[in-house]
């Protein structure tokens, strides 16, 4: 036992620093691996209105929009409201000018944008004869998506 006695300890300032640089780096390791967990839940989407140009024809006024997914998660749009009125999906070219209408460019009346991706497949036909718009009237386009998201853009018709 007296082998022992001769023998000192680290320092309890050393002792201290050694701890605290543990805890440190297994507190940094921590927040990695919990940053790398929650970014797997955390995927959103966030749709931009980047413009809208109106072109009016003789029966209705053609709404062509230019969108930006700019969220982490694809965008799926899915309806369309004039004035809080759901619009007919439509494939081509509306017939009657008094109905409201959109086009997607596909056959399935959804939209998908992928994440960071643009389109101006967006297409929306007003009638002319509908509601009794007329030129100079503001229109509030709401375009909906399938996580329930609503994106609005106020247009004045020409």
């Amino acid at each position: 036992m007296s082998m022992f006695k001769n023998r000192k300890a680290i320092s309890p300032v050393i002792a201290t620093v050694i701890l605290v640089a543990v805890a440190i780096t297994i507190a940094v390791a921590v927040s990695y691996w919990m940053s790398g967990i929650t970014s797997s839940y955390t995927k959103f989407e966030k749709v931009e209105i980047q413009s809208a140009q109106v072109v009016k024809d003789a029966d209705y006024w053609k709404v062509t929009f230019n969108l930006k997914n700019s969220g982490s998660a694809t965008a799926t749009l899915n309806n369309v409201y004039i004035n809080d009125i759901a619009a007919t999906f439509l494939d081509g070219v509306p017939t009657s000018n008094s109905t409201i209408t959109y086009d997607t460019g596909g056959t399935t009346g959804e939209l998908t944008i992928n994440s960071g991706a643009t389109s101006t497949a967006l297409i929306v036909y007003i009638g002319t004869s509908y509601l009794d718009l007329s030129s100079g009237t503001a229109v509030n386009i709401k375009i909906h998506s399938a996580g329930g998201m609503d994106y609005i853009k106020l247009i004045e018709l020409v």
